[in-house]
This record gives C-alpha cells, sequence and structure tokens, in this order.
C-alpha cells in the first residue's frame, strides 16, 4: 500500500481506502461487511469512510460493530463521517449549529466510537451562513469529537470562504474536501479545485472511480442481476444508462476496455490505477460487496506504472474531456 498525506496536515491516510456508501445494509450485511474490511486491512488500508445518510445511519453501526469485532488498535484507523441529512426533522438535514453537534453525536453513538478523524460537511447548505457552519466545526474538533473536518462537493469559491473565515476567526480550517473523481468527471478535481491545493494545501478523498459502475465494464451489455441498477433507490442510475449520455459512456468503456486488456488488468483496475497518477488526489475511495472484489481493488496500486504517458494519450483520446490548460496571454500569437 501506499500512503499520501492528507494535503498539507501530517496524517498518512492509505492512497486506497474502502468506503461503506450502496454495499454496507444495502448489499451486505455485518458478516461480509466484517470480510470485506478486513481484507482491505491486511492489505494496507487505514482509513474507512461512512456518513450518517448511508442507510440511514445503519452503515455507521454495522462498521463500528466490525471495528469492535476485529479489535483493531484505534491509532491504527482513520474513520469518516459526513454530516447533512440526518432524517426528516426540520433542524436533522443541513449544517446548522444544531445539526453539526446532534448528529455529530448520533454518528459517534452509532460507531461506537469517542471520536472519528474526519469529519465532512458533506453538502453546501444555502441555508446556513458558511461562518456559522466554520464555528460549529471548529467546536467539534476543540471537543475531541473529530480531528480535521472538510467538505464534500463544494465550490472552490465556497471553500476559500470557509478557509478565510476560519483564518480571520483563529479557527481551525477544513483541510479536505471529496468530491466525485473518476475519468468521466474530472473538472473539479483538475481544474476548479487546482488553486487551492497550493494556496490552502487541500487534501481530496475521492469518491465513484468506477462512475458507479459504469468503468468496470460490467454494463457493457446488460445490467448484471445483483447490481446497484436494480436497487429501488438508484432509479436515478438506470436513467443514466437509459441516456444518451449513459450510451456514450459504455461505448468509451468498450474502448477503454481494449486498452485495459493489452495492459492484462481489469478494467476496474485500470479506472482505479488512473485516479491514483493524480497526486492531488490524498485517498481513491472504493466501494465492494464482496471481500474478492475488495482484494482485486486494491492490486490496482500495483498497476499505476503500467499507466505510461502514451496510454494517457490514448485514454485522452477515448475519453476527449481534458480539462483545457491555462491560456498563456503573454505568448504571441
Amino acid at each position: 500500500m501506499e500512503y499520501r498525506n492528507l494535503g498539507k496536515s501530517g496524517l498518512r491516510i492509505s492512497a486506497l481506502s474502502l468506503g461503506s456508501w450502496v454495499t454496507f445494509h444495502e448489499q451486505i450485511g455485518e458478516k461480509i461487511a466484517y470480510e470485506c474490511m478486513k481484507t482491505a486491512f491486511d492489505f494496507g488500508v487505514n482509513f474507512f469512510d461512512n456518513a450518517e445518510v448511508y442507510a440511514a445511519g445503519e452503515a455507521e453501526k454495522i462498521m463500528g460493530n466490525v471495528i469492535k469485532k476485529a479489535a483493531w488498535k484505534r491509532s491504527d484507523l482513520i474513520i469518516s463521517t459526513k454530516i447533512y441529512w440526518g432524517g426528516k426533522g426540520q433542524n436533522d438535514t443541513g449544517l446548522s449549529r444544531k445539526h453539526i453537534f446532534e448528529g455529530t453525536d448520533a454518528s459517534l453513538k452509532r460507531l461506537g466510537m469517542e471520536y472519528v478523524d474526519l469529519i465532512y460537511c458533506h453538502r453546501p447548505d444555502l441555508f446556513t451562513p458558511i461562518e456559522e457552519t466554520v464555528w460549529a466545526m471548529n467546536h467539534i474538533l476543540q471537543q475531541g469529537k473529530a480531528l480535521y473536518w472538510g467538505t464534500s462537493e463544494w465550490s472552490a469559491i465556497q471553500i476559500q470562504e470557509a478557509y478565510n473565515i476560519a483564518r480571520r476567526e483563529h479557527l481551525i480550517p477544513p483541510i479536505m474536501e471529496q468530491p466525485e473523481y473518476n475519468m468521466f468527471k474530472r473538472q473539479k478535481v483538475e481544474e476548479e479545485y487546482k488553486s487551492l491545493y497550493s494556496k490552502i494545501g487541500l487534501g481530496t478523498t475521492t469518491f465513484s472511480p468506477l462512475a458507479s459502475g459504469f468503468l468496470t465494464g460490467k454494463y457493457n451489455n446488460e445490467i448484471p442481476e445483483n447490481s446497484r441498477f436494480n436497487l429501488e433507490n438508484y432509479a436515478w442510475l438506470r436513467n443514466i444508462l437509459n441516456s444518451d449520455e449513459g450510451k456514450s459512456r459504455i461505448n468509451k468503456v468498450k474502448k477503454l476496455t481494449q486498452i485495459a486488456d493489452s495492459l492484462g488488468i481489469t478494467m476496474a483496475q485500470f479506472a482505479i490505477a488512473w485516479c491514483l497518477l493524480n497526486k492531488n488526489v490524498s485517498s481513491v475511495i472504493t466501494g465492494a460487496s464482496k471481500p474478492e472484489q475488495v482484494e482485486s481493488n486494491l492490486k490496482s496500486i500495483n498497476f499505476v506504472n503500467l499507466i505510461t504517458p502514451e496510454i494517457v494519450e490514448q485514454i485522452e483520446l477515448v475519453l476527449e474531456n481534458k480539462p483545457a490548460a491555462e491560456h498563456n496571454w503573454r505568448k504571441i500569437q
């Protein structure tokens, strides 16, 4: 396993990690979750990702029970949760001081922990001033309920504003962002956040490296019976698959699969290894519904060096979505 610093912090995080979104409780129970997490831990994974909204809190309960059963040293683990969607009550959603306090306490209770290492604002809240959220997150860290805080799917402007408020008020600033990042979704990580890596030392723990399964190649012909596309809560994925965009993606995946085959690796490993090429990515969060899948995904760390500049050129010809380089206006045309 390779370990990277989480942004400019001193925290060393495994370049590949395991998340509980979709799988825990919805696809797998505690027994299989234990096998998946143990396989990941044995491969050197130290970061396990969660959120209060995943399976309405059941994913946190499963993860907490697995960690207790495995009896791992707490100092060997980096555990996260994300706060935003905590329930249906008027104050159970969003990033108000009230929900951040109550949501954090509820997550810790479900996880059976005194603190999480990372806590994220799961989405931006248009109805709560960023200053209120920054103060609340600072208090959570000061209470020792979390060690670092960050954001998920925030804009660069919103992240910069939160950072500036924290610095102005002598509070602890956000240090990480959790965006979606894969071959089909690149703009935020590669372009929008570019200045934040150097200006504030932003780290990223990216999710959905396989684009919700598109980049596994398993949808090239038809939807497998046990796919998340068949889950009731994920009808939106089926809609994407059946759209013009989905059909375009599948055609591109078929071409990318040929490149992966030429390297002797699976399409999924190819897609995950591609994400790891980006050194501004602190950790790539993977998901799995069985330990064999965990093992296969984690082996991607060994194949990054196969993606040479020549292979990158082939990939770009297929994707046709590389963010444009900044224009040099001093250059004489």
